[in-house]
């Protein structure tokens, strides 16, 4: 699978390579089945000795997610995407996959004894958002510092406010693509939804909308390509993305990157660093007021409401450092 973290490493990695530093990009599968891999994972980090490498020393470890910052390094900087999140903020929720047996109490313990130990190592600990650093000290009593992680291109434009409502991620009930369907179904105009991805609940929402009466109002790509999401962005009315607690939301700073508004929920997350509600995207609390919100901006003809909010976010991604900046901090050269 790739994602968030994976685009994440890729553009650090060239930055990196592009500021003149020599870099080695150290990977480990990660299996968290059963739970006692958790374990044997956390100790196959631990026993890296990244000193050296090639004969030649390493000056900067640079880790990312779970159980990387595991690794022994004098001098050891963590870019937190985020924690296994079901071990913490998810646990004891239908999000997470651990239960009550004690194996799976076991395995949490571990996830928890090797953060304290790993993440209290570092020299230093950014964060993909204030939302990250937020449970980093509710749940670990660490500060994180908010580092906000670029786009990995810069491709993103608007070619003018179409039709439909676009959405893109990973098909999982975390992000809450039914709600976008529930709004569709309340909606009076016939602004129509096009849903990008896959995943585990591709089939169940593509079912849903048949049983909804959508057939022709949504559209379901699958995974496409940068350049297609691109074209797909530029052309929308605007952008949908409502995670739950979302980490940080690439979606969110490509849709503002493309003067789009963005749709999302109080409760989502990094999404809400960014969303200002009536100033370059709107916060529903539920379908209805989604409904009403897509009507609005379809129902205005000549577009001015969407390019007004649209081009209040393209000024709100600006929050968003590019690789040079991330790189000067990350490496403590400034």
């Amino acid at each position: 699978m790739r994602g968030g973290a994976e685009v994440l490493v890729d553009g650090l990695h060239k930055a990196l390579e592009q500021a003149g530093h020599g870099v080695e990009l150290v990977t480990i599968p990660f299996k968290w089945y059963p739970r006692s891999q958790l374990q044997a994972q956390a100790l196959t980090w631990r026993s890296l000795e990244l000193d050296r490498a090639g004969g030649r020393p390493v000056d900067l470890v640079i880790c990312t997610k779970y159980p990387s910052w595991a690794v022994r390094h004098p001098r050891k900087v963590v870019w937190l995407v985020h924690q296994h999140r079901q071990a913490y903020d998810w646990y004891g929720t239908a999000l997470t996959d651990f239960g009550v047996s004690e194996e799976d109490r076991r395995a949490r313990r571990v996830i928890l004894e090797t953060d304290a130990t790993g993440l209290g190592e570092a020299e230093r600990i950014y964060t993909i958002s204030k939302n990250v650093a937020g449970r980093l000290a509710r749940f670990n009593g660490l500060t994180g510092h908010s580092l906000y992680p670029p786009t990995h291109h810069d491709r993103y434009h608007n070619s003018g406010y179409g039709d439909y409502i676009f959405t893109i991620s990973r098909l999982d009930s975390a992000k809450r693509v039914h709600l976008l369907l529930e709004a569709l179904k309340k909606t009076r105009s016939p602004v129509r939804a096009v849903i990008a991805g896959s995943g585990p609940e591709e089939a169940a929402l593509k079912a849903r909308a048949v049983a909804m009466g959508l057939q022709g109002r949504v559209e379901f790509t699958g995974r496409i390509s940068d350049d297609e999401a691109v074209r797909l962005y530029a052309g929308s009315l605007a952008v949908y993305y409502a995670p739950v607690d979302e980490d940080y939301g690439y979606v969110t700073v490509e849709a503002m990157r493309s003067s789009k508004p963005v749709l999302t929920t109080p409760d989502s997350g990094g999404v809400l660093e960014f969303v200002r509600d009536g100033e370059n995207g709107y916060i529903c609390p539920a379908p209805a007021e989604f409904a009403l919100r897509m009507d609005r901006l379809y129902e205005d003809s000549g577009r001015e409401l969407a390019a007004r909010l649209g081009q209040a976010g393209l000024v709100t991604s600006q929050l968003v450092p590019g690789w040079p900046e991330v790189v000067r901090v990350l490496t403590g050269s400034r």
